[in-house]
């Protein structure tokens, strides 16, 4: 695998006295900064940095960027996160100056550009989504969430019954986002099971509608759930919310699996979240930026958040404020612009001709890669799946080999780990997400690398027990890691000579 050679910390490269660059000599009088902020803002030492050269900065940290690990460097299997390749397209339509120049405060008239985009983007998706309406006012995927359920809290209120309906259905194996939503707008939360062929538990479901009666505000669904299979009962139940006076929100995390395939609102629910990073090929991780959209049904347009983006009589475009009925504004702006360029960009590049070749490669995928593994590693439901693969490695806990020590393996064979441990509902599991970016080579890698650490857990255990083994880091303790954080540097200044053998 290669000698892995450590990377000292920058303040282990420090000198004393070194520059990186030198301050121009200025012969205007200067007032002293004491003067201009008074002493009391001054330190009374200066800050502890290290001192080093240009040409040092700029190497160590080059030399750390080369160790992470994305999209752009290798397969990123990521269950539910959807991370797909980013076409270099949509950053050169976001570089052009008139989108990267533009500023929020500038007045409509000189934002007529941005602002059209904006709304054709909106219209693009209504038709993807087959929604009354869409807002791009929040920004990803749980403050979408939050909207659609505030959205929701509002409709109810307005038909005076906010002060009944105060629960939220929620299957077992939903995204954490989704009750921790709930709870935020004030709802209490109920668990819905999922039965064996991995769909809603009508059953369950109806019992529940029956208990809680008039308490019920809303149904949040994830479709495809998060076992990779598109709920076949999600019409139905929608259908059972709506006739006890409730409503249902759709989690977009997975709508990779059918853009341009199906509609959600065509299959009954009445708002619905999607992530622009996900579906729709803006930059992904890192904590950010995030961008997104929300699509309502007719039932909760008047509520959206102000300002909306909206085209005049006169062909123009305009943020309109006088929609009385609003939650108001949920962002600053229209959030992070530049990744709705980028959505823009990505579904126009396409085509709406093509816009199905997504969901479908994506599925093809998936199955794929299930088809190739399924005989080491199990799938929790037997069921031709979305766009993703759920599968288990409970097998192995006999050979005191768990998912987590398979996931460090991977690592050593050069690829990212899939999303592990969820949905909680399977044992040991394995999510795992190719998108429709990735070739059938690449699969192919990806697929005997994990029947090679299957056979590995069987015959040499303790070789994935200690893994990772060529990696820079080796493995951390990370509930400790979790539980303590140190996120900053806070030992004294080691200079290089003094560095001992073993201090990397």
């Amino acid at each position: 695998m290669g000698r892995i050679v450590d990377v000292p910390l920058i303040y282990e490269r420090s000198v004393p006295g070194r520059l990186g660059v030198r301050p121009p000599v200025c012969d205007v009088p200067v007032r002293p900064l004491a003067e201009l902020i008074g002493t009391k803002n001054l330190r009374t030492e200066p800050p502890h940095l290290p001192e080093v050269s240009e040409l040092d900065t700029v190497r160590h940290y080059t030399r750390l960027s080369q160790r992470n690990y994305g999209i752009d460097v290798g397969f990123y299997p990521l269950g539910s996160c959807t991370m797909k390749y980013n076409p270099r397209i949509n950053e050169k339509v976001a570089s052009l100056p008139g989108f990267t120049h533009a500023h929020p405060l500038l007045p409509q008239s000189l934002s007529q550009g941005a602002l059209q985009l904006m709304y054709e983007l909106q219209e693009d998706l209504k038709a993807i989504t087959g929604f009354y309406a869409i807002t791009l006012q929040n920004v990803a995927g749980a403050h979408g969430e939050l909207l659609s359920l505030m959205l929701i809290k509002a409709y109810h209120e307005s038909r005076g019954q906010g002060a009944t309906r105060k629960v939220v259905l929620v299957p077992d194996s939903a995204h954490g986002t989704n009750p921790a939503s709930a709870a935020l707008c004030g709802f209490s939360v109920r668990s819905i099971p999922t039965d064996a062929d991995g769909n809603t538990d009508l059953d369950a479901l109806k019992k529940a509608l029956d208990e809680l009666g008039e308490q019920v505000a809303a149904m949040m669904l994830t479709n495809p759930s998060t076992l990779g299979l598109f709920d076949q009962n999600a019409q139905t139940a929608c259908a059972l919310l709506h006739e006890a006076g409730a409503l249902v929100f759709c989690d977009g995390a997975n709508m990779n699996a059918l853009v341009g395939v199906v509609k959600p609102a065509e299959v009954g629910f009445d708002c619905m979240h999607l992530n622009l990073h996900k579906t729709f090929s803006t930059p992904h991780g890192g904590g950010g930026p995030g961008a997104g959209a929300v699509g309502v049904a007719e039932c909760l347009e008047p509520f959206l958040p102000t300002p909306r983006i909206v085209r005049t009589e006169e062909g123009r475009y305009a943020l309109a404020y006088d929609f009385p009925q609003s939650i108001g504004r949920v962002h600053a702006f229209y959030g992070n612009f530049l990744n709705l360029v980028r959505a823009y960009t990505y579904i126009r590049a396409y085509g709406g001709e093509d816009l199905h070749t997504i969901g479908e490669f994506a599925v093809l995928n998936a199955n794929y890669v299930l088809a190739r593994i399924r005989h080491a590693f199990p799938p929790a439901v037997d069921r031709l799946c979305m766009h993703e693969c759920v599968v288990t490695a409970q097998a192995y806990k006999q050979y005191g080999v768990r998912a987590f020590d398979i996931a460090k393996r991977l690592l050593d064979y050069g690829f990212h780990p899939p999303t592990m441990y969820f949905p909680l509902i399977v044992p040991e599991c394995l999510m795992i997400e190719p998108t429709e970016s990735e070739s059938k080579q690449t699969l192919d890698m990806f697929a005997n690398a994990l029947l090679e650490i299957a056979h590995e857990a069987m015959e040499q255990p303790d070789l994935l027990r200690n893994a990772p083994h060529s990696t820079p880091v080796r493995r951390l303790d990370e509930a400790g890691a979790a539980k303590q954080l140190v996120l900053r540097w806070q030992g004294e200044v080691v200079y290089p000579h003094e560095v001992p053998a073993c201090a990397c």
